[in-house]
């Protein structure tokens, strides 16, 4: 079974700063690419960021660029999210997702693909 185990947000002021991870228990973590979405209070999901498996390509939706940095460690089989200058708008679930296909790397709906639980960020005026 695949597990995806995400942490690291909280209650944040805004102007600060947040490393978000992503544990993922299945074998061969460096073999699958890596995404961040995020889901705000009344809207849709939204694709945030997305890694090859290497960690070599990164691809951010154009209104993410600039503050949020998508990077893995393939040896601790985690996927991190930095984001910087913290919004009130930023407030939202962050998932982490992984390709079901390994050395799979497009910009395809993660749909049919394997989701975290979610961590909460919630960013103070």
């Amino acid at each position: 079974q695949v597990q995806l185990v995400e942490s690291g947000g909280g209650l944040v002021q805004a102007g600060g700063s947040l490393r978000l991870s992503c544990a993922a228990s299945r074998r061969g973590f460096s073999m699958y690419s890596m995404a961040w979405f995020r889901q705000a209070p009344g809207k849709e999901r939204e694709f945030v960021a997305d890694i090859n498996w290497t960690g070599s390509v990164t691809h951010y939706a154009d209104s993410m660029k600039g503050r949020f940095t998508i990077s893995r460690d393939n040896a601790k089989s985690t996927v991190y999210l930095n984001i910087n200058s913290l919004k009130p708008e930023d407030t939202a679930v962050y998932y982490c997702a992984q390709r079901a296909r390994t050395f799979y790397y497009t910009h395809d709906s993660y749909d049919n693909d394997y989701w975290g639980q979610g961590t909460q960020v919630t960013v103070s005026s």
